[in-house]
């Protein structure tokens, strides 16, 4: 079987980062081909994420991948960061260097666009972040639509959210672009709160990272950083690593467990805007349009994790 051509969508961000260094890893180990990374505002300022993509990526021993900077705010709205959970620079807790390279002159959507078409064959999609550049990019470029493969998105919930009662931060941010790829046609992938909530890295999941090397020395050290604020928050001793499952659901894809349902976004409402309303039974009558991940295989996701950060070095 062919290795899925990747683009990270990213807003780093503690999980992202790891996200970011799983990708590396796993391209490493010739289990995926990065064609690149594409940054937006989310947990932090667009300049904010796009240095720290550029910081981890140095990291992990990749400052080769190009990262591209794209959209500085939501659609239609005002945005709305997360420093209460990943701190001022958006990348809080263990000091990492400068990048020793620089983004791309490119624009996200631009750089989008040119990945595809020189791509040999479809791309997946890995957004896990406000969805804004991906809307933004299928709305410039529907003809390259149909180089796109599968979206494999961190956002929504089937159930509660965590930044109001009824919606994940993610699609919150911009609802509108996560309505316009949900509604795409395109094969979309959704790890809400459902499941990565089940990919708590407690202590002993951040002491065997340590055991890694450098690399794995720092994303525990994110980590720990990271469930300070979970806990001070949310009451969470075991702080969910939220976007490496998304980017799990392209590497093996059995470690998730999939329902195929409707998935609409709530943009009017005050009192629940950002909520995906997600059709568990059917009642709606309306034709599936995403994969909703319900369980994981923590166990295996664990494994993959510490599979692909062991061989990378700082």
């Amino acid at each position: 079987m062919s290795r899925p051509r990747v683009i990270l969508d990213v807003d780093p961000g503690h999980d992202d980062a790891v996200a970011l260094m799983m990708a590396c890893g796993a391209e490493q180990r010739e289990e995926l081909e990065l064609l690149g990374v594409t940054t937006v505002a989310g947990n932090a300022t667009l300049e904010k994420t796009t240095r720290n993509a550029l910081r981890v990526l140095s990291l992990a021993g990749r400052p080769d991948v190009p990262v591209a900077a794209g959209a500085a705010a939501p659609l239609v709205r005002p945005l709305h960061t997360a420093e209460d959970i990943h701190g001022e620079s958006g990348l809080d807790g263990p000091e990492i260097p400068e990048a020793v390279s620089g983004r791309d002159e490119r624009a996200a959507v631009a750089f989008m666009a040119d990945a595809l078409r020189e791509a040999p064959g479809p791309v997946t999609l890995v957004p896990t972040g406000p969805l804004t550049n991906v809307a933004a990019f299928l709305r410039s470029h529907p003809g390259l639509k149909k180089k796109i493969s599968h979206v494999s998105l961190m956002g929504g919930s089937v159930g509660l959210g965590n930044t109001t009662p009824a919606a994940e931060f993610n699609i919150y941010v911009d609802p509108e672009a996560a309505r316009q790829v949900f509604e795409s046609g395109l094969p979309v992938t959704m790890s809400g709160l459902d499941v990565t909530h089940q990919a708590g890295a407690g202590t002993a999941e951040r002491e065997r990272l340590r055991a890694l090397g450098e690399v794995g020395e720092t994303v525990a050290g994110f980590l720990d950083f990271f469930a300070e604020t979970y806990e001070s928050v949310f009451g969470f001793d075991a702080p969910p690593l939220h976007d490496p499952v998304a980017l799990a659901a392209v590497l093996e894809p059995e470690l998730v467990e999939v329902r195929s349902m409707r998935v609409d976004v709530e943009c009017e409402s005050t009192l629940t805007r950002g909520e995906t309303v997600c059709d568990l039974y059917g009642v709606t009558g309306k034709p599936a349009n995403a994969e909703v991940a319900l369980k994981l295989d923590r166990e295996g996701f664990f494994e993959l994790l510490y599979r692909t950060l062991e061989g990378l070095r700082g």
